[in-house]
């Protein structure tokens, strides 16, 4: 009988598959794979709207009216874009967290933190399974903006 050094132990996914960091291999498994996770989905869109790098029309059929009414109200504002001194160049937001919780059946209320530099911002989301069996935000909140440097005289 051998002994298992640590050079011998067996790998932590089985050989072929991928690894967690990997990009799956297809479309179809990409979309199968957001299927189980429509808050992460719907924070990136969130935070590619709200930072001014899509235009908010892209979440039309994705919002319900009244969320729809707030993200549009919302992304001239560009809350997500990072405050950046003159002369320097802007970070891009980033997803740093997203959680959720499931209060009932068909309904997901979750959370993003979006770094943008050093900076962290709150987005709260309410996602609803519709009768078409696809998610829908429902309402959203952004935290208070950040108190920015006045700059000095």
């Amino acid at each position: 009988m051998t002994r298992t050094g640590p050079a011998q132990r067996r790998p932590a996914t089985p050989a072929g598959a991928p690894t967690p960091d990997a990009p799956l291999p297809t479309p179809g498994a990409r979309r199968r794979a957001q299927e189980g996770r429509p808050h992460r989905w719907f924070a990136h869109q969130l935070l590619l709207t709200l930072s001014g790098q899509r235009p908010v029309h892209v979440l039309l059929g994705h919002a319900l009216p009244a969320a729809y009414d707030r993200l549009a109200e919302l992304a001239p504002l560009t809350p997500l874009r990072p405050y950046v001194a003159p002369g320097r160049r802007a970070p891009l937001p980033t997803l740093h967290e997203c959680g959720l919780c499931r209060p009932c059946d068909g309904v997901i209320e979750a959370f993003a933190r979006i770094a943008t530099g050093a900076r962290l911002r709150a987005l709260a989301f309410r996602l609803e399974l519709g009768a078409d069996t696809r998610w829908r935000c429902a309402a959203l909140d952004i935290g208070p903006a950040p108190a920015t440097a006045a700059p000095a005289p």
